[in-house]
């Protein structure tokens, strides 16, 4: 901050499928502190990598449809639009073409094909075998960073090595390295699940879940006893809850009976990790007020897309598709 009069940052995001509480929650809250620290924040709407990672079919309009919907739902977040652009990556890119596919080129000429292949993690990838587009993939992504003149990269943890990447690139370049913060990743609800799949919705809360199923998902989530570490529901109160709250001023209340010891008020994650390691919290307790505050923090976006007709044809065409899909699938 002492060195950029008005820094940039950036995160790109493929549109697919449905919001989880960390794209969506976990999100807003990053982006307002860095804007109010004077940052601008891009977000690169990744359309064509979306594409060319296959998903929602390699069809471009629904991709286009899906990446509108999670702006609606920054939008009822309460996300700080005054310093924040989206930006569609395919209209980008094919209003300066020649500057970004000689920078893809340049990019590409510098690294083995092995080195690439270190960087599958950024697409939800493990050892499957990529296809030609996927090897475009993190050439293209370290091209965005220069293209759009960005000073950070504020991804999270799973973009690391295509960062490290890009940093690589402006050494070899002798260019100023983007700075990289990178954000956890939040876990799955289920016991061993270190991220979330969207695969797998009973893995993750949606932003668009009903209270019910809010609860169902958190009833039956792996919650162990006096750990936190590898604790889904510990570690949602430590990377949604408490920043949220602090974002809005509050602190966190675990309402209980007066028989199990009353309610109990915490200003800090620690303060909560120490007590619940400790046993003076319940998991039941834990559980039964992350649900409740998981369904305060969606309502606005429940109630945005049931109030508000365009978001309402968004979701519904949404869902429409996955339903289509997931009937294929059977």
């Amino acid at each position: 901050m002492h060195v950029q009069a008005a820094p940039v940052a950036y995160d790109g995001f493929e549109p697919s499928g449905r919001m989880h509480i960390a794209q969506g929650i976990g999100k807003a809250v990053i982006v307002n502190r860095m804007t109010r620290a004077g940052f601008t924040f891009l977000f690169w709407v990744a359309d064509w990598f979306a594409m060319l990672n296959h998903k929602m079919g390699g069809d471009l309009e629904k991709i286009r449809t899906v990446g509108r919907y999670f702006i609606e739902v920054w939008k009822a977040l309460g996300m700080d639009m005054s310093r924040v652009r989206f930006l569609w990556c395919s209209d980008e890119i094919n209003s300066r073409s020649d500057e970004y596919w000689q920078l893809v080129m340049d990019i590409s000429t510098r690294f083995s094909r092995s080195r690439i292949d270190r960087c599958s993690q950024i697409m939800g990838r493990g050892n499957e075998e990529l296809s030609v587009s996927q090897y475009f993939y993190p050439c293209m992504q370290c091209a965005d960073i220069f293209f759009l003149g960005v000073d950070v990269c504020q991804l999270g943890l799973d973009q690391r090595k295509v960062n490290v990447l890009a940093r690589e690139y402006a050494d070899y370049r002798k260019l100023d390295k983007p700075i990289v913060v990178s954000h956890h990743m939040l876990p799955g609800l289920k016991q061993g699940q270190e991220k979330m799949s969207k695969s797998d919705p009973s893995s993750a809360i949606f932003m668009e879940d009903s209270r019910e199923e809010i609860e169902a998902k958190i009833r039956k989530a792996y919650c162990p006893p006096k750990v936190c570490d590898g604790n889904p529901c510990v570690q949602y109160y430590r990377r949604i809850v408490f920043p949220r709250c602090a974002d809005k001023g509050e602190t966190v209340i675990i309402e209980r009976t007066e028989e199990n010891g009353g309610n109990v008020a915490f200003a800090s994650y620690d303060e909560f990790a120490a007590a619940y390691s400790a046993g003076d919290l319940h998991p039941k307790d834990v559980k039964a007020n992350l649900a409740r505050i998981l369904d305060d923090f969606v309502e606005p976006v429940r109630r945005h897309f049931r109030e508000d007709p365009s978001a309402s044809s968004l979701l519904a065409t949404i869902r429409k598709w996955q339903a289509e899909k997931e009937a294929a699938s059977v």
